[in-house]
């Protein structure tokens, strides 16, 4: 999202941190996507960012939604979301949340273990189920390889053992890595689901959809594939591996690629000391109150306002809680000048930073949300007190 003169202004009259939204580029994020990939069915993976405006947006586009836990259902259905429009993606579900997402008219779940099937078969009889196939994901900024998806063999017999149950064995599932740079990845993950399809219909269970995940990248610090290339590679990967499939569905569940570039993160030095020969800088906001990606050294590009071409050094970015933990990073290049109140910008921090923010820990308010339209009436209103006070003091 570009730093426009209007976050400027905000950041220097009003109360930080704060983020700002502009829906316009999540309208065009969805778009893009949707008219890369072909027959592509989008479910915005709501744990990106789960504010209302956005979930409203996507619906109104015609959007459907990935949701991971039963908050995040109730979230959407008191939106007037179809349950029809919504899966339950998350592979670690209560058995009381499988029953509630069922009972509400959802079809599709997520699996990568045996005891998942089972407690899908208690309390959704006749569901749709997808397994979850795990990738190699070191090519991604934050890998999901691991806790998530199995091997290809295993996910076989998953979908086998889900079919004894009495489910629908529906498709496969995997996630190439969250901010992934390779985008020849979701070419091997496509040979991969293959294998599965081809693997089932030799016995007689014929799959209809895959599933593409997240992963699509956002601009950052590093270069990236555009969506419009993953696209390509992934429409000649469906022909090729997969074109004798009849009817076949096509998934994909954006988060970060959906609302990543749409948010500037708004900050202020309350800080800057000496501690042998590291300089360290500490903001208003860090790793418990907006920036929990970074304890992974997930980096965003980061500008101090009106200090965009001074010399730099490298230096400690840290937060304000009593937390050693809370380092955002141990080295950043940032201006040799950068002083007390100097405003720090992080840039496309749309996604993963406002849905981490712990409304508790030492008390510490996370910053403030507010969209582009929200923030103009701020801004007008607080410059209209400021000519008041003036006024009187005149």
């Amino acid at each position: 999202m570009e730093l426009t003169h209007l976050i400027r202004k905000a950041a220097r009259i009003l109360k930080t941190p704060f983020l700002v939204l502009d829906l316009s580029y999540v309208e065009e994020n969805y778009f893009r996507l949707k008219n890369s990939i072909e027959n592509n069915e989008i479910f915005y993976a709501v744990k990106a960012n789960s504010h209302e405006k956005i979930l409203e947006m996507l619906r109104d586009l015609g959007c459907s939604f990935d949701s991971a836990s039963r908050g995040e259902i109730n979230k959407l259905l008191g939106l007037g979301i179809d349950p029809k429009k919504i899966s339950f993606g998350n592979t670690i579900k209560k058995e009381e949340d499988i029953r509630y997402a069922w009972e509400n008219g959802i079809e599709y779940f997520a699996v990568d273990s045996e005891m998942e099937v089972e407690k899908i078969a208690r309390n959704a009889p006749g569901a749709k189920v997808y397994g979850r196939i795990a990738m190699s994901s070191n090519d991604a900024d934050w890998p999901l390889s691991g806790k998530f998806g199995t091997d290809v063999d295993h996910v076989i017999e998953i979908l086998k053992y889900a079919n004894r149950k009495g489910l629908v064995p529906y498709g496969v599932s995997f996630h190439v890595g969250s901010q992934s740079y390779n985008k020849h990845k979701w070419k091997e993950a496509i040979l991969s689901v293959s294998k599965v399809f081809e693997k089932l219909a030799e016995k007689g269970i014929y799959l209809k959809l895959v599933n593409l995940g997240g992963g699509i990248p956002v601009k950052h610090v590093k270069p990236i594939p555009e969506v419009e290339e993953i696209g390509h590679v992934v429409n000649e990967a469906i022909h090729e591996y997969l074109g004798w499939v009849d009817g076949l569905r096509i998934f994909s569940e954006p988060g970060r690629s959906m609302v990543g570039n749409a948010g500037v993160m708004a900050s202020k030095v309350v800080l800057r000391s000496r501690k042998g020969t590291q300089d360290w800088v500490y903001l208003d906001v860090g790793v418990f109150h907006g920036l929990m990606e970074t304890i992974e050294n997930f980096r965003y590009e980061v500008v101090v306002d009106g200090k965009e071409n001074h010399e730099t050094v490298s230096m400690t970015l840290a937060g304000p809680s009593c937390d050693s933990v809370d380092t955002i990073y141990d080295e950043v290049e940032l201006p040799v000048d950068i002083d007390y109140q100097d405003i720090v910008y992080f840039i496309n921090t749309g996604a993963y930073t406002i849905e981490y923010a712990s409304p508790h820990f030492n008390g510490i308010t996370p910053p403030e949300l507010y969209t582009v339209e929200e923030l103009e009436v701020l801004v007008e209103k607080a410059e209209e007190e400021l000519k008041e006070k003036e006024n009187k003091v005149n």
